[in-house]
């Protein structure tokens, strides 16, 4: 393939990896994640409420991963709260996955997972802009080392493409296998009883969902400029082209 195209290929890719970056740092401070509607089960079971009389009693809220908001209804008009997450630095570095807190939901969310949603998301912003400077220096410089070539590239790809994983797998079992938004509704509630009633992912989500789609997209964009995948060559093409490799 000629070098005009391959700088065009690794540009684009370059520029899909950039606003990748861009997008899951802006996912990690809104409180669009999750949003989810929770029933008054216990307002509702004394005035044997059903049908359209429900929805007195129908709560929503939002959040993310640090901070949210809703409205709780229970027959009396709504009422609206907000909840944040601080991040103790002493503690975090201390026990690395046991550390972040809800400042008022201490013993309501499984910690350790969510530090490492926190974590994993900063590892995927870290390397996305590394892939991103990579994809670059490769379009416009003269890479002298395997990091720098196709190899430091598909790797880079595939670690970050693990990590978008990764954070949309614990994310979603802090959720659905913790119900997170249960424990976070029925916080402080002595008196009423709250149930989940449905949860859909919202956009901040699906931010990192394109985030890992656009990784695996990238190592295709690296095939289609002419590299094979890693481990694809046979041993006889490896050793021959191996001083290729580093020079690129």
């Amino acid at each position: 393939m000629p070098n005009q195209q391959k700088k065009v290929i690794f540009c684009m890719a370059g520029v899909l990896s950039f606003v990748c970056a861009l997008g899951v740092v802006t996912a990690l401070g809104t409180p669009l994640w999750i949003k989810a509607t929770f029933l008054c089960k216990t307002g509702a079971l004394l005035v044997n409420a059903s049908g359209q009389e429900l929805d007195k009693f129908m709560g929503e809220m939002q959040y993310g991963l640090f901070h949210g908001e809703g409205v709780r209804q229970c027959g009396l008009g709504a009422r609206p709260f907000r909840f944040s997450r601080k991040l103790p630095l002493m503690k975090f570095l201390l026990t690395f996955v046991l550390s972040l807190v809800f400042p008022d939901l201490l013993q309501a969310i499984p910690v350790s997972i969510h530090v490492n949603v926190i974590l994993f998301s900063t590892i995927l912003v870290v390397l996305t802009m590394v892939g991103t400077a990579f994809f670059m220096y490769n379009a416009f410089g003269k890479p002298f080392e395997t990091l720098h070539g196709p190899l430091g590239l598909y790797l880079l790809s595939f670690i970050s493409g693990s990590c978008g994983c990764l954070v949309m797998i614990l994310f979603a079992s802090e959720v659905k296998i913790h119900h997170l938004s249960e424990k976070i509704a029925n916080y402080k509630e002595g008196t009423y009883a709250y149930k989940t009633q449905s949860e859909k992912y919202t956009t901040s989500f699906w931010v990192v969902f394109i985030c890992f789609f656009v990784h695996f997209l990238n190592g295709l964009l690296i095939r289609l400029a002419g590299f094979q995948f890693p481990f694809a060559k046979s041993k006889g093409t490896e050793t021959t082209n191996v001083a290729a490799d580093l020079m690129y």
